[in-house]
């Protein structure tokens, strides 16, 4: 029996503005299905959708409730299944970034360093830009040497958010 292969999206209107959130069901066997990514909708795109969360979708449902219980400062760590596809050094750079605690920071030197690989600083920062699913896997904790705040797909504001709202709670 051959299985069909589904992303559904949903539009979840979140205090930084709106986000795209995909999730990738109906996948072949011995996959998990999971949230595979999260995007920071440009301004002229963000809209508000109802109802406020998706209905008749477990998965959906479960990563808007997780970002609403996050940006309410209930939420320090997400459980809802991800479902990322990337480079071996890409995936382990994302396991990494899942470990570092909420509200602390580390540069892109240590967590080459945490993966074992200290001279790969650029490419770290290169799979951070990769990185599919932002506040899911919390790239935004990652910051530069000198603690500067540097590089973010959603902008370094909405970066510089994400990380006042975690050292607030």
């Amino acid at each position: 029996m051959k299985t069909t292969y589904q992303k559904s999206t949903f539009l979840y209107a979140s205090p930084l503005g709106t986000l795209e959130i995909e999730a990738e069901e109906g996948l072949p066997e011995g996959s998990s299905p999971g949230i595979c990514a999260l995007r920071f909708l440009p301004e002229e795109h963000r809209t508000m959708r109802e109802p406020p969360f998706p209905t008749g979708q477990n998965l959906l449902r479960q990563a808007c409730q997780e970002l609403e219980e996050y940006f309410a400062g209930k939420r320090k760590v997400f459980s809802v299944p991800l479902s990322v596809h990337g480079t071996e050094f890409q995936e382990r750079v994302w396991k990494e970034l899942q470990k570092i605690p909420y509200g602390t920071t580390c540069s892109y030197g240590q967590l080459a360093a945490a993966i074992g690989k200290p001279k790969a600083c650029r490419a770290v920062g290169m799979a951070n830009n990769r990185n599919p699913l932002p506040i899911f896997i919390p790239c935004h904790r990652v910051i530069g040497s000198n603690g500067k705040l540097v590089g973010y797909g959603g902008g370094l504001d909405i970066k510089e958010k994400l990380l006042k709202l975690e050292q607030e709670k």
